[in-house]
């Protein structure tokens, strides 16, 4: 009997651990589309080679001036080679970016929470 019960717990810890670790790492929290120019992407990492980048948002700004304009940054990983090829052959273009977002990081997946898994649109950078 105390065997039965000393198994039945291990197996309820095992499985508690296993859904707590899904859901801090793997589980979807959120996800969306990002606009702006790509600032740049590199390939960085001590053990795991992870792609970052930085997308430039612009925008107004509510605060301060009227009429302001605001830039906000939008840090990202991409875990997929040809998508990270395709941003660094063309960085300083406009894009907009699917991203998904996850409660944490696992050290393989990269430095970010925010991993872009798809490319929805670019355009040419505009000349000043």
């Amino acid at each position: 009997m105390r065997k039965r019960i000393l198994g039945v717990t291990i197996l309820v810890f095992i499985l508690v651990l296993g859904f707590s670790i899904w859901w801090r790492y793997y589980y979807v929290f959120g996800e969306g589309v990002k606009s702006g120019t790509l600032n740049y992407l590199v390939k960085k990492g001590n053990v795991f080679k992870t792609y970052e980048g930085k997308l430039i948002q612009s925008g107004f700004s509510g605060g301060g001036k009227n009429g302001t304009v605001q830039s906000y940054d939008f840090e990202f990983s991409v875990d997929n080679d040809s998508i990270a090829n395709i941003l660094m052959l063309n960085n300083g273009n406009f894009y907009e970016l699917h991203y998904k977002e996850y409660k944490h990081t696992v050290p393989w997946r990269g430095y970010s929470c925010y991993i872009v898994d798809q490319i929805v649109n670019s355009k040419p950078a505009t000349g000043n």
